[in-house]
């Protein structure tokens, strides 16, 4: 195609007397390579199967879970929110979807009087809650288990730790209400990356653990609200 258009724009035409025989002469050139210089779309290259399973698992992570899954855990914790009176923040909360898989975006900062996604970011799960030969995850809020506890939590104070400025969490149900005696924070670190992976990313000790830059990102979020934002994660 590449090659044939070469040679329809080079083609050099004699001088005419008139424009009416020059293009004639250009019709009956372009008739003689049988029209090739006309636009035809290229098919487009087929993907591998890393690609397609990218694609497709893409698909159904971002839309699926997020068009239906999100809205109700807005709801549940704008819910939770209110029912604790003016303790906590009702512009802002941050969800945490781990049935996304960790390669994909699955932190979600929420406005809670929109239902609006402000922003979303990676997140890694304890290395304890990975099941071997599976893509599941389990849960548990036992010490020295490294896993992530599903539950309410109350962004507490920040502090400077082994990670720079991290978030001091609060468990506020049954399923993480040993997040202080365990450590559980808010932190960023290195190894999770800013973007989407073809492969799962690494792994905390059970934390909330983000990447650098959107940590930081995060920290004008937190830091902007009066009162503690919530943090939910769900499964």
């Amino acid at each position: 195609m590449k090659i044939i258009h070469t040679i329809c724009t080079k083609i050099a035409f004699p001088a005419f007397e008139t424009k009416t025989k020059m293009i004639k002469l250009y019709f009956i050139t372009s008739l003689l390579i049988g029209g090739a210089c006309t636009f035809t779309q290229s098919p487009k290259p087929k993907m591998n199967s890393v690609e397609a399973e990218w694609m497709q698992a893409a698909s159904d992570y971002d839309s699926v879970r997020i068009l239906n899954v999100l809205p109700q855990q807005i709801e549940a914790v704008k819910n939770y929110v209110q029912s604790q009176g003016t303790i906590y923040s009702k512009n802002k909360a941050i969800l945490v979807d781990m049935k996304i898989p960790s390669k994909y975006f699955r932190l979600f900062v929420v406005d809670l009087r929109t239902n609006q996604i402000l922003s979303k970011g990676m997140c890694a799960h304890g290395e304890g809650s990975e099941i071997p030969g599976t893509d599941s995850l389990r849960f548990s809020n036992i010490p020295n288990s490294y896993m992530t506890s599903l539950g309410m939590y109350k962004i507490g104070n920040a502090y400077q730790g082994n990670f720079g400025k991290s978030y001091k969490l609060t468990g506020l149900e049954k399923s993480n209400d040993k997040a202080l005696v365990r450590a559980i924070v808010l932190h960023r670190y290195s190894c999770v990356p800013d973007d989407e992976q073809y492969y799962p990313i690494c792994t905390s000790l059970g934390c909330v653990m983000l990447s650098e830059n959107y940590f930081e990102e995060l920290i004008p979020v937190i830091d902007g609200e009066s009162k503690p934002m919530m943090l939910k994660i769900y499964y």
